[in-house]
């Protein structure tokens, strides 16, 4: 079977098929499938030349031309098949692989104990009626202190411990211009003097974030999250702050829980309030988690100090309110028991699986 441009198609044909037949592997099945099928093969050529016959001789050459291409395709492709099939009988069990089995589904995250209490207070919250929003890490002096009663040189400032993004100088003082000075806030309650600023009474609004201070022991870490939470309306007293925080305990800890408030001093309060939740492993009867006194402190609380209403643009004569900010971490510890809030910036994953 001689084409007419002088090929003879019969004879590539079987030495084709021979050679492919005894290729040993894929790598030299694939060189001889170039050789043979490639654009420069004597195939090809004579596929290219088919169109330059008589019109009365090109039919059939093509036709003879494309038979012979086909049957060398299959053949390629049975060995290769063949070639794949041996070589995954020689594999070992680890390296077999079967294109047919199920695939491994793909593993599913799981949400930080931070992130299920965050979610949780919102919640909570939002039953409540309050809204949610939130603010800037990097803040300003200002409102991270100023507009909190907390000026320049107050004592409280020491207990912050402040990340400045632009430094003290070298004798450890700040620009005194509080409107420029730049932080990293040490917690939520500059967005108290914000959400004023933008909001006018009635406002109820809960503030969750990052927070950063210098500490970095059991109790304490440099980066954690807090929820600040602002109420400011005519006639707010204390037994409506007393009222929300005794929901907010029973609705996270339980229908069972009690909260007692005692005398504390924070500058953007007055007065302030330490909360204490009944303690939940003991009911009150006194164990190693409260320390054996029944009560477990949770949050810092009060009513939103005068100057701070001016501060946001509210009139302290005409409007009252009350603050709280909770400790996220702090929170999560009590609800799933840990003991050491370090764990929770742990990057091993089976803290997170726990949950």
């Amino acid at each position: 079977m001689t084409g007419k441009t002088g090929l003879d198609l019969e004879q590539h044909q079987k030495e084709a098929l021979e050679r492919i037949a005894a290729a040993p592997d894929k790598g030299a099945l694939e060189q001889l499938r170039v050789q043979v099928l490639g654009r420069k093969s004597a195939l090809s050529q004579e596929l290219s030349r088919v169109g330059a016959l008589p019109p009365e001789e090109r039919r059939e050459a093509g036709k003879q031309a494309n038979a012979a291409k086909r049957a060398i395709e299959s053949a390629f492709a049975d060995r290769a098949r063949a070639l794949r099939d041996a070589g995954a009988g020689n594999l070992g069990v680890a390296e077999a692989i079967d294109l047919t089995f199920p695939g491994r589904p793909p593993r599913r995250g799981h949400p930080h104990p931070v992130s299920l209490v965050m979610r949780e207070l919102e919640e909570i919250f939002r039953g409540l009626g309050y809204d949610i929003a939130r603010g800037p890490e990097v803040e300003l002096d200002y409102y991270a202190f100023e507009a909190l009663n907390i000026p320049l040189g107050h004592p409280a400032r020491d207990a912050f411990d402040t990340f400045f993004v632009v430094p003290p100088d070298s004798d450890g003082t700040v620009d005194p211009d509080v409107e420029t000075r730049v932080l990293l806030r040490p917690h939520t309650s500059p967005m108290q003097v914000r959400y004023m600023e933008s909001h006018k009474p009635p406002i109820k609004v809960v503030i969750p974030g990052k927070t950063y201070r210098r500490d970095n022991d059991a109790t304490h870490v440099p980066v954690f999250h807090q929820l600040e939470g602002l109420l400011v309306d005519e006639g707010v007293t204390v037994a409506d702050l007393r009222g929300t925080l005794e929901y907010f305990a029973r609705a996270m800890f339980g229908d069972d829980r009690r909260i007692r408030l005692r005398p504390d001093h924070f500058p953007f309060t007055e007065p302030s309030l330490e909360v204490h939740v009944s303690c939940f492993q003991c009911d009150g009867k006194g164990c190693s988690l409260c320390r054996h006194s029944g009560w477990i402190e949770i949050l810092g609380s009060g009513m939103v100090h005068p100057n701070v209403l001016r501060f946001g643009g509210v009139d302290p004569e005409r409007y009252t309110g009350f603050a709280f900010g909770i400790g996220i971490e702090r929170i999560a510890m009590l609800k799933y028991g840990v003991d050491d809030l370090r764990s929770m910036l742990d990057p091993d994953l089976r803290l997170v699986r726990q949950f």
